[in-house]
């Protein structure tokens, strides 16, 4: 089958990949369609340290053709949509409703793949840059098959990261006004997250001007291409505000445009040694600085009410999805990505 293999040095699109049959409570999918998101960019990069070889991808969507024992909550036939969490359900951390926290799911890379006969790692638990894919089963999320497959994709990470930290970490509320820095696929999430939670003031920020038209689409009142403007939109500061482009100094500048008892939330993903600064003094009036692993999310529960959003009309996905490529042009999709020319590139098989 196909898949995008990266082997530590170089890219490519194979055919030749293999992948085991399900075992007891896992689930095998036929990926139908995976965003390319910048997290499996950062794997070519190094910013993310990964061992290879690796099939990359884990923002899908797809149909189940096959379960393993002990699965019942989704059937061959049904709609899925891939969550990255293999949380394990029964420590302290899935115990008390956080399974992005799972120790069992984090830095423990399986290999259900194989090519000539050797392993290859699965990405975030997930590989949906493959025309099979193997979770386990509380990350198939069964869902309407209403949805476009290309669109659900993206529910698996950008939106639950993006709209999970504005609900789920920040806990925006009616009212509340929000900074967004950057307003790529997770930006864009974070601004519809604080349009759903009530905010009246969403200013988002982006040195791109081409990206006002949609950034005021998905939620923001104000557009601003550095955050030097923030004070003029709100003099005494933001309650919220969300760096999502992954620079220390744009930390920086989320943690300076708060107003008191505001917090800021980072979602960008720097290099894995670096560090940020900022004055001890400006954090003294309540103010405080959140990290945020996947929308802090519950996916099971999550992905279900993202997907009744979507069909009430409520949470933009199709609007997301800026291109298609076959996946045989993964070298154009990931070029595209990288010049910021789309929101979503989106692999179809």
């Amino acid at each position: 089958m196909r898949g995008v293999v990266f082997d530590g040095v170089r890219v490519e699109v194979v055919d030749d990949l293999e992948i085991r049959d399900p075992g007891p409570g896992e689930v095998l999918v036929a990926v139908a369609a995976a965003g390319l998101c910048h997290s499996d960019l950062s794997v070519i990069d190094g910013t993310i340290p990964f061992p290879p070889p690796v099939v990359l991808g884990h923002e899908g969507a797809g149909v189940v053709e096959a379960v393993g024992a002990g699965v019942g909550h989704v059937v061959p036939g049904d709609h899925v949509a891939l969550s990255t969490i293999a949380s394990c359900g029964a420590c302290a951390q899935c115990d008390r409703g956080r399974p992005t926290m799972c120790r069992k799911a984090i830095g423990m890379p399986q290999q259900p793949f194989a090519r000539a006969g050797k392993p290859l790692y699965q990405f975030a638990a997930n590989s949906a840059f493959a025309e099979r894919t193997l979770v386990k089963a509380v990350q198939a999320v069964k869902i309407p098959k209403e949805i476009p497959l290309t669109s659900a994709a993206l529910i698996g990470c950008g939106v639950v990261t993006g709209v999970g930290a504005a609900l789920n970490r920040a806990r925006v509320a009616y009212g509340d006004s929000v900074v967004v820095i950057g307003t790529g696929g997770i930006g864009l999430n974070v601004l519809q997250g604080a349009r759903i939670a009530g905010a009246t003031t969403i200013v988002a920020v982006d040195s791109n001007p081409e990206k006002e038209a949609v950034a005021r689409q998905f939620g923001a009142t104000h557009f601003l291409p550095s955050a030097d403007g923030v004070a003029e939109i709100l003099p005494t500061g933001a309650d919220h505000a969300f760096e999502c482009v992954g620079r220390v100094e744009l930390i920086r500048q989320a943690v300076d445009v708060l107003d008191r008892h505001g917090q800021a939330i980072l979602l960008g993903v720097p290099p894995a040694k670096a560090e940020a600064s900022f004055l001890v003094s400006s954090l003294f009036l309540d103010k405080s600085i959140l990290g945020c692993r996947y929308g802090s999310a519950r996916p099971q529960r999550d992905f279900a009410l993202y997907a009744d959003l979507y069909l009430a009309g409520r949470l933009l996905l199709d609007e997301l999805v800026t291109r298609t490529y076959p996946v045989e042009e993964f070298a154009l999709a990931r070029a595209e990505a990288e010049e910021g020319k789309v929101a979503r590139g989106v692999l179809v098989f």
